[in-house]
């Protein structure tokens, strides 16, 4: 099915972005009956309505005219819950309504009220706002809404949950009476249905089927976690799926900065949203997501609220969410616009029942498996580059002399296998982990932890080293133990005790890998300037435990092209 006839600005956008075939919600808004009419329309974040009002309201806007006139009073006004669904809408909108001229102007908080003054100043076709700001630039005169022909509620719900019925009603009586009102929302509460009562005359409803049942286009998987590796199988699903981007979702702002931090020390260009942020801040970390510098956003339920990526395969409940409708929330950052995407929840084994309630309520059944192991990302890594485009893109001239110089000089096994060294040179070095959902597993970990629940220090012999990170430096054991293991190219189970001073951290080193974890270390040290040197002498005084060694495990539930049902 493709778009009907339409005016051939808005045609040309659309065509421009490869737009083939409308979605359900477009599909719905363009009949021709429903052509000027108030909509009440249930829709779910991600369907592709904002450009569905731009169209649905095109007619209005323009009528026959293929461009807007100059700039004055604004023709149509967009009322969104938060600045980054604002800002996403503004955005939306510029390049749908690029030929005919529209001058479109943002007024959200958080941004500089004195510049969005001066753009009104200049005059505007479309404003695009969050409720608050919109009515404070309405008392202060600053906003002039007698010439709007067209006033949209995006996300409406949501609005009302944030509290902003007081102000959208401040709104709406200070437009005409004779205007298209365009009301869009997940869900209709009475507190919806009576807005669209008082400020909608014989309005249409629109039913887009799968409204009701979330997004139907994400695959949802459980992840059994134990409870002190929900990082490690963060990083080690981030690597198993290998999404353009990916958001993950913390409950806390420190639950974020500490995600961030570990994945940054990892090797993943990561960025992190939270309250504690400014706007600019805030901007400045969805530009690098969007422009492919970071790849991984860490973020609170609150700051993601209104995201828009496209490029988001990904969405990984790092943390329980508490309830039906965050857990959706955040999903429905991927799988939209007819994309498909990928939902993954960690669950630790204390939690599964509350997670089984969860996905019950939600009326999901996800896939339930073990973690990704680092065999099985291996393995994918390898297909990725068997499979990777540039062995099938044309070769340059100046990169066939290149090749043939390499092809003379070099065995082709050789050349082959410092491509394999360069591509993994690139990728985080997946984690072990443990499923606790295994039995056999469990009991693997139970027989090698046994002996170590005694208060007393392990005999075998071990080799005392310093690295020049401390708690200055926010040093902890949970990433620095595997800090030492990647880059020492030793196990876990290598590394003793850990004393963390100011400056430096002192840690054992088994006598046996002592040599070869120095020598590795010292391979790895033009990564940053992370130095460690071995000590002559242990440190006086006893070094405190670290907690239970994590298990090394084998996990056979996640293989293959996807996760094993258990």
């Amino acid at each position: 099915m493709s778009f009907p006839i339409l005016a051939a600005p808005l045609a040309r956008a659309l065509d421009a972005r490869d737009y083939q075939e409308p979605t359900p919600v477009q599909t719905a808004v363009l009949e021709p009956e429903l052509a000027g009419r108030d909509l009440l329309v249930s829709a779910c974040t991600g369907s592709g309505k904002t450009v569905a009002y731009g169209l649905a309201a095109a007619s209005t806007l323009f009528g026959d005219a293929e461009q807007l006139g100059e700039a004055g009073a604004p023709l149509a006004l967009v009322i969104a819950p938060t600045r980054e669904l604002a800002l996403q809408v503004q955005r939306e909108l510029a390049w749908l309504y690029e030929h005919t001229r529209a001058r479109i102007v943002s007024c959200v908080g958080g941004m500089d009220p004195r510049r969005e003054r001066r753009l009104l100043g200049f005059g505007a076709h479309v404003v695009v706002g969050t409720p608050g700001r919109l009515r404070d630039h309405l008392e202060r005169g600053d906003l002039e809404l007698g010439q709007l022909r067209v006033a949209v509620l995006d996300e409406a719900d949501e609005m009302l949950d944030m509290g902003f019925r007081e102000d959208l009603e401040f709104i709406l009586d200070a437009t005409p009476a004779q205007r298209q009102t365009l009301l869009f929302s997940a869900t209709l509460p009475e507190g919806i249905t009576s807005i669209a009562a008082r400020y909608q005359r014989d309005a249409a409803r629109v039913a887009v089927p799968g409204a009701e049942r979330g997004h139907a286009d994400i695959e949802y998987r459980a992840v059994r976690v134990a409870p002190n590796e929900v990082e490690l199988v963060v990083v080690n699903v981030l690597r198993y799926v290998d999404s353009p981007s990916a958001i993950v979702f913390a409950n806390t702002r420190e639950g974020v900065r500490h995600l961030q931090a570990t994945l940054q020390e990892r090797g993943f260009a990561v960025v992190a949203l939270s309250g504690e942020l400014s706007q600019s801040e805030r901007n400045r970390a969805l530009q690098e997501l969007r422009s492919g510098r970071a790849r991984v956003c860490v973020a609170t339920d609150v700051a993601a609220r209104g995201i828009d990526l496209p490029s988001v395969n990904l969405v990984i409940h790092a943390e329980l969410p508490h309830d039906v409708e965050l857990l959706q929330h955040r999903s429905g950052r991927t799988g939209r616009a007819g994309r498909k995407g990928v939902s993954v929840v960690l669950v630790p084994l204390p939690r599964r029942r509350k997670a089984e309630f969860l996905f019950r309520d939600a009326r999901l059944r996800p896939l339930w498996s073990g973690p990704p192991t680092a065999e099985a990302i291996l393995e994918r890594d390898r297909e990725r580059l068997l499979s990777d485009p540039l062995f099938s893109e044309e070769i340059a001239e100046e990169e066939q002399e290149i090749a043939r110089a390499l092809v003379a000089a070099h065995p082709p096994e050789a050349i082959a296998a410092a491509l394999v060294r360069l591509h993994r040179a690139n990728l985080p070095a997946p984690e072990e982990v443990f499923d606790p959902g295994d039995p056999a597993q469990r009991r693997d970990r139970e027989r090698e932890e046994g002996p170590r629940r005694s208060t007393e220090r392990p005999a075998t012999a071990t080799v005392w080293f310093r690295v020049n990170l401390g708690r200055r430096h926010n040093a902890d054991p949970r990433w620095l133990l595997p800090l030492l293991s990647r880059r020492g190219n030793i196990g876990r189970r290598d590394v003793g005790a850990i004393r963390i001073d100011e400056h430096h951290t002192r840690f054992e080193i088994a006598a046996a890998v002592a040599d070869r974890f120095a020598a590795a270390f010292e391979a790895a040290d033009d990564e940053d300037d992370t130095r460690v040197e071995r000590l002559t002498e242990p440190p006086e005084g006893g070094a405190p435990r670290r907690g239970p060694r994590p298990f090394k495990g084998n996990n056979k539930n996640f293989k293959g092209k996807g996760f094993k049902k258990r």
